[in-house]
């Protein structure tokens, strides 16, 4: 799914898929399993912001550990700058994380509150650059640039505000210089407020750095604003891909079209015309046969319960999987 005359991706996932048992014991091969990712397949290019949205449960997060083999996908391959990584074994894999960094959802989950700021932010410089002798002076650049100061390299984490907490998670991702960057819903963990500066400043660190990202979020609008392509993701299948502004102007998918009628608009006298959809969303332990998400459209027809709609280009850089043309 590369356009034509598209640059090599930095980042190419085909067929990925990830598989959770539920079972455990002598029968465990029997049990059912969770399919949380089910054959999914994307490009992120150098320097490109790539949005993956969709609703709680669709399988974002799962892909997003799946590239960095946070978690092991059950299938499929994930090539980094033209390099197969789910072979990587334990000590290469090592030497590639340096170059792949996340920002996870919770600021405060992911800090170790017995360490200090100082302690946080070098930890992987230590591990990676061992020989390094300037330690203090590159966290303090860190800090600067992304809005604290070398007053917070004592305190813990529980000593800063939500915001302040995600930027140290953000300066710990880019301390080693990363080329490709997942955020995990950034933002989403943060006041209204303060969900505008983190944005900006993932964006201005994404320009300076020349970082790759794939950006995962439920606010459409923020990633509307920050990604070049958007991935729309529903029940671990992909359901639409198209640049940022071509999906919101013109949305092709059903499911598409419903996320984006809920979408508030500022201003009160524009009328939106609601697309509302019945039931929620299925379990993956059971999903629908055919196309995922035909219980839920209001155009699917027989076909839909019987064939998997293949991801296919409908114009320039869009693509759409759906049988209803």
């Amino acid at each position: 799914m590369i356009e034509a005359g598209a640059a090599t991706p930095l980042l190419e996932v085909n067929s990925l898929c990830k598989h959770f048992p539920t079972g455990k014991g002598l029968f465990s091969r029997n049990a059912p399993v969770v399919k949380a990712v089910e054959d999914v397949s994307f490009h992120v290019g150098a320097g490109e912001i790539v949005g993956l949205v969709g609703e709680s449960g669709s399988g974002k997060t799962t892909i997003g550990r799946s590239v960095l083999r946070l978690v092991e996908p059950t299938s499929g391959s994930v090539r980094f700058d033209g390099r197969e990584i789910t072979t990587l074994n334990e000590s290469e894999l090592r030497g590639l994380r340096k170059e792949m960094q996340i920002v996870f959802q919770d600021p405060f989950a992911s800090l170790n509150p017995r360490m200090t700021v100082e302690q946080i932010l070098t930890q992987a410089l230590r591990i990676h650059e061992p020989k390094r002798k300037d330690l203090r002076e590159v966290v303090v650049s860190l800090l600067e640039r992304v809005g604290l100061s070398s007053a917070h390299l004592a305190r813990y984490p529980h000593e800063f505000s939500g915001g302040q907490r995600q930027r140290i998670g953000i300066a710990r991702a880019v301390s080693l210089r990363p080329r490709f960057l997942v955020a995990d819903e950034p933002v989403s963990a943060l006041d209204v407020s303060v969900q505008a500066q983190v944005v900006n400043l993932l964006q201005d660190l994404q320009r300076e750095m020349q970082l790759s990202m794939l950006f995962i979020a439920h606010d459409l609008s923020v990633v509307e604003y920050i990604s070049d392509r958007v991935i729309v993701l529903y029940l671990g299948r992909i359901m639409e891909v198209a640049r940022g502004r071509d999906l919101y102007v013109n949305p092709r998918h059903p499911y598409t079209e419903a996320l984006l009628s809920a979408v508030p608009v500022p201003d009160p006298t524009v009328k939106r015309n609601l697309v509302l959809l019945e039931g929620d969303i299925p379990s993956p332990l059971n999903p629908p046969s055919g196309c995922v998400f035909r219980t839920r459209c209001p155009a699917a027809t027989e076909l839909c319960a019987h064939e998997v709609p293949p991801l296919v280009e409908i114009a320039p850089a869009h693509f759409k999987a759906c049988h209803h043309r």
